[in-house]
């Protein structure tokens, strides 16, 4: 598959209201799906946001709860999807991103590695250890959540491992989204990767978030960009442009692994 189509579900998230949330996944999704969309992506905790009064009992095991509801989505749209949630396990949390195809199998989960201490993450989460690379239908497709953005070494990692996409899903503060747009576009160029952002928008709990999800391809050019309101936005991808840009400058081959 050369030509993909990816849509980003640039959701409202209720604090702690899953049956709100779940509505709005549940349209957007559809919506993706009318448009002929390959990949829809849902923000960071779509399902519940920050909301760690309730932590506890909002999260669920990867078996059952909102993942259970979004493969059912996945498979109905004939969609894959891929959104981070609450996770239980045992007496552990994470924050956790599942990727799910059209035939609502899961086909990889990701707890993020880098919890955001300014929201508190590492109060109540359990850190990730490793990413998730997925070989599928259209490539190498790698995930990261958020906070991530802010670690070039992982993202460098990903394009060692042969990542053609990296998809990330985000509650980005508004008063940060200038480095929002400017971080997606230095990842995608340095590592001459095609980046599919997915944002959270309007005021959850405490917080106004930025939306301006976002495609960028592998010279940084942006393919698509969404405003600040809930949206759905979609852009088609040719991936074929990640080895012509590789081809065009060799840059992962000039780097001087012996000095760095």
């Amino acid at each position: 598959m050369a030509k993909l189509s990816i849509s980003l579900a640039q959701m409202n998230i209720a604090l702690g209201d899953v049956q709100r949330n779940t509505t709005s996944m549940q349209r957007m999704v559809a919506d993706a799906a009318r448009r002929g969309s390959h990949l829809v992506l849902l923000p960071e905790l779509w399902s519940t946001g920050y909301d760690w009064v309730n932590y506890r009992d909002l999260a669920v095991p990867v078996n059952g709860g909102m993942f259970s509801e979004m493969s059912t989505v996945a498979q109905k749209a004939k969609i894959s999807v891929f959104g981070s949630m609450l996770e239980k396990r045992a007496n552990q949390f994470s924050n956790t991103g599942a990727f799910v195809a059209a035939n609502g199998r899961t086909m990889g989960l990701y707890r993020k590695i880098h919890l955001f201490r300014l929201f508190n993450e590492d109060r109540y989460l359990q850190a990730g250890s490793s990413w998730l690379t997925m070989d599928l239908p259209w490539g190498a497709t790698s995930t990261a959540i958020c906070y991530d953005l802010r670690f070039p070494e992982m993202f460098r990692r990903m394009a060692d491992e042969g990542a053609q996409l990296i998809l990330l899903v985000a509650e980005w503060p508004l008063v940060r989204i200038e480095h929002w747009r400017t971080l997606i576009r230095a990842r995608a160029i340095e590592n001459q990767v095609f980046i599919a952002a997915v944002n959270a928008c309007g005021e959850t709990g405490d917080t106004v978030f930025g939306g301006h999800s976002m495609i960028v391809d592998p010279w940084g050019k942006i393919v698509v960009e969404g405003g600040e309101e809930p949206m759905v936005i979609t852009g088609e991808i040719e991936m074929d442009a990640v080895r012509e840009a590789r081809e065009a400058m060799t840059i992962l081959q000039d780097r001087r692994t012996d000095l760095y």
